[in-house]
């Protein structure tokens, strides 16, 4: 099992949302902001609406146009992988990059996986970027009818590390109440915050990854987010982000919390499962080896995306693993175990696919692999 460093490496967000959900709005507003002065931005394909102070700098393939806030954009209209490739030598002075981290806007339909899966494994991009975070807007107003609707749309809400609730001073309380309700199914461990006329701090959709910008540490517990995975109703309130605001109604674009009540989360016929599965003794490599790859053999696309602290056997340091659907960034070493807790932990948001099927699969490996190698041997 291979292993990188990727603290190093451009960190690029993931700007996503079904169409009309506003997350061209977000981006305006975002790119205005001094935190993206040395943001490179990516518009995959046109979007709804136009970015509203863009000066074309010049034309090829790729639609390139420096904004009056600094920050550059690429309108491609093509193959992201070359994109990617070239902004790392069109925008470098003497050897320096002119941009800091990358910010890709997908259209309204984009399935976000593809894109997720270039940033993992393309051999010409996964050694310049790593996946930073995923941002999906998500209409207050509407979002019901959408999730009801259209497939795509639940996808991008599963696989998000962030949501953020558009249209916020046009919904209703019942509007906001069902469709939290809602989402607590569908990726309970999402920060959500409250979005009008595209305001957002840039704070709360940056720097969503396992490292720390200013330090580049790794912050496990901030990433994984284990205790959001409880089963209701073992916790009535759950806070989405530790540095939240108490009071449960925050109706100015700050952090909503919300109670909810024991509730089926398939009621909607979304299938989407949430849960985090934990280990308390050393995984053998053989074994850990032998379960991913009969995962993502057989329901690899229905496992919408792994994230987890592994304690393998034999080696002193954890491994952190990231995967989308069938593919799996390589696991990367953390200098230490960032507490006293070694169990290993993974977070699976899946489609169709039971907690009970994955348990059962590793405790079947765990108990037949070893004595089968120590036979064959």
């Amino acid at each position: 099992m291979t292993t990188e460093s990727s603290s190093d490496l451009i960190p690029v967000t993931l700007l996503t949302g079904f169409l009309g959900s506003g997350k061209t709005t977000v981006l305006n507003h975002l790119v205005r902001q001094p935190e993206l002065a040395d943001a490179l931005v990516i518009i995959n394909e046109f979007g709804e609406m136009a970015l509203d102070h863009l000066l074309v700098a010049h034309s090829t393939e790729n639609l390139v146009m420096e904004m009056s806030s600094g920050c550059l954009c690429c309108t491609i209209r093509g193959d992201l992988v070359k994109t990617l490739h070239d902004i790392i030598w069109r925008f470098s002075r003497s050897g320096q990059y002119q941009f800091r981290r990358v910010l890709i806007e997908t259209t309204g339909l984009a399935d976000p996986a593809p894109i997720i899966h270039t940033l993992m494994t393309h051999p010409k991009i996964a050694p310049k970027y790593r996946l930073d975070g995923i941002v999906t807007t998500v209409d207050l107003v509407t979002g019901m009818h959408t999730l009801d609707q259209h497939r795509e749309a639940i996808k991008q809400a599963a696989v998000a590390d962030t949501l953020l609730l558009t249209k916020a001073d046009l919904a209703t309380d019942a509007q906001r109440n069902v469709l939290l309700r809602r989402l607590d199914g569908i990726n309970p461990a999402a920060a959500r915050w409250e979005v009008r006329n595209g305001e957002i701090g840039p704070q709360k959709v940056l720097n969503l990854g396992l490292f720390c910008a200013e330090d580049k540490t790794p912050d496990v517990a901030r990433w994984l987010k284990e205790e959001a995975y409880s089963k209701p109703p073992s916790h009535s309130h759950h806070s989405h982000d530790h540095h939240a605001p108490a009071h449960p109604e925050h109706n100015d674009g700050h952090y909503h919390e919300h109670t909810h009540d024991h509730h089926d989360v398939n009621r909607h016929n979304d299938h989407i499962r949430a849960f985090c599965f934990s280990i308390n003794e050393p995984i053998p490599e053989s074994v850990l080896i032998a379960w991913l790859d009969i995962l993502m053999d057989f329901v690899g696309s229905n496992i919408l995306r792994i994230k987890g602290i592994l304690n393998v056997e034999g080696q002193d340091q954890p491994l952190v693993v990231h995967g989308v659907q069938h593919i799996f960034h390589p696991p990367v070493p953390l200098p230490a175990w960032p507490g006293k807790d070694r169990r290993s932990r993974l977070v699976f948001i899946t489609r169709d696919v039971e907690q009970d099927i994955i348990e059962t699969i590793f405790r079947v490996l765990r108990d037949m692999l070893p004595e089968t190698l120590e036979n064959a041997t």
